[in-house]
């Protein structure tokens, strides 16, 4: 199964957008997929149903940060060009999801705060967060397939 439909069926199994796309690369970091749950729940709903960064793309960013970050202090060239992986992937995303902004994705629908809705035949039909996780998860598939991560 490619990442982007298991990214997916997480989402549909009841995952938030941000566990959906960081669990379905769990494999490839290295991290159990219950962790990445628990290290992505705080992205869904665009960070706490806030409706900013789409969990989306927060869990497509959180995935290139454990594939492709840096884990020493860092200031220069080695910063700025991980900034510049994250500006390209968020370009990538924009391009196919209007935005990175979860209520601006949204609309209309975008409630901040409150308690999420049931997972119901109409909450997927209405809302745009399959095509977002199903995108974030193949601009993340597609970067690893031309730049394979070095162990």
């Amino acid at each position: 199964m490619k990442n982007s439909e298991r990214a997916v069926a997480l989402f549909l199994e009841g995952y938030n957008c941000a566990q959906a796309v960081l669990g379905a690369f769990s494999e490839e970091i290295g991290l159990s997929e219950k962790m990445a749950m628990r290290i992505a729940c705080p992205f869904g709903g665009g960070v706490g149903r806030l409706r900013e960064i789409c969990g989306a793309c927060g869990g497509m960013l959180l995935a290139a940060g454990a594939l492709y970050g840096y884990d020493t202090p860092e200031t220069g060239e080695v910063k700025s060009k991980h900034y510049q992986l994250v500006r390209e992937l968020c370009a990538a995303f924009k391009e196919q999801n209007s935005s990175i902004i979860c209520r601006e994705i949204l609309g209309k629908r975008a409630e901040v705060g409150g308690t999420p809705e049931p997972r119901t035949e109409s909450f997927y039909k209405e809302r745009p967060c399959v095509k977002c996780i199903r995108t974030a998860a193949e601009i993340l598939e597609k970067y690893l397939a031309e730049n394979p991560v070095s162990k």
